[in-house]
């Protein structure tokens, strides 16, 4: 036999090379984790299948085994830009003490929201780049706004579909900031706002029978 009919063709050896870890699965995850980071430099439109091969080192083809379209790896990729949004609320959460009440609670997630914007603007987008309704963000609201009714803080009746109220002020509140929109503050400028905003939320909660005792109005 040949030396030519034995050797291994070049680029079947790269191509061996690099897709050999991958055989039991987990190159599907080295794909999410590679959208995710390209996510937290170029936003949603940056994660494509193309790009996420090549940010693992495979080619397209073994990529698109696992992802056969970029919305099926977008969809992927916002999951997790998703998790890493409710860590770091629940990171933000963490910081209180053992006893801190809902109140307490809510005006820690809303700070943790917008800090993680600022934080990872590309991944904030990503997670918001599609249907938002089974988020675990969107369920650690939900439900804080629960305990609030159960304190007596906010009303029963004023509780359906108060998330949404919540959740724009914050939210409107990062995008204005990572858009730009806020440059002309500086550091105790915009946490001032910050403030302001969280404030409101509070504010506009408090309409059940035990507000006031709850120190609703918080300077």
């Amino acid at each position: 036999m040949t030396n030519s009919e034995t050797a291994v063709p070049a680029a079947t050896a790269k191509h061996s090379t690099r897709e050999g870890p991958y055989h039991h699965g987990d190159l599907r995850n080295a794909l999410v984790r590679a959208a995710a980071e390209l996510a937290e430099t170029g936003g949603p439109e940056a994660v494509t299948v193309r790009a996420a091969a090549r940010h693992v080192g495979v080619t397209p083809t073994a990529a698109y085994r696992h992802f056969t379209n970029h919305d099926e790896l977008l969809n992927a990729a916002q999951e997790q830009a998703q998790q890493t949004l409710f860590a770091a609320m629940g990171e933000t959460m963490a910081s209180l003490a053992p006893q801190a009440d809902a109140i307490s609670r809510l005006a820690a997630v809303g700070r943790g929201y917008i800090t993680f914007a600022l934080r990872e603007p590309g991944l904030f987008r990503t997670a918001f780049c599609g249907d938002q309704s089974d988020a675990p963000a969107y369920d650690l609201l939900a439900g804080l706004l629960d305990e609030l009714v159960t304190i007596g803080f906010l009303d029963a009746a004023d509780r359906p579909d108060a998330e949404y109220a919540a959740w724009s002020m914050v939210h409107g509140m990062a995008t204005l900031i990572i858009e730009g929109a806020l440059d002309d503050l500086d550091d105790a400028a915009r946490d001032k706002a910050i403030q302001r905003t969280l404030a409101v939320v509070e504010r506009g909660l408090a309409t059940g029978p035990n507000a006031s005792e709850r120190g609703a109005v918080r300077r």
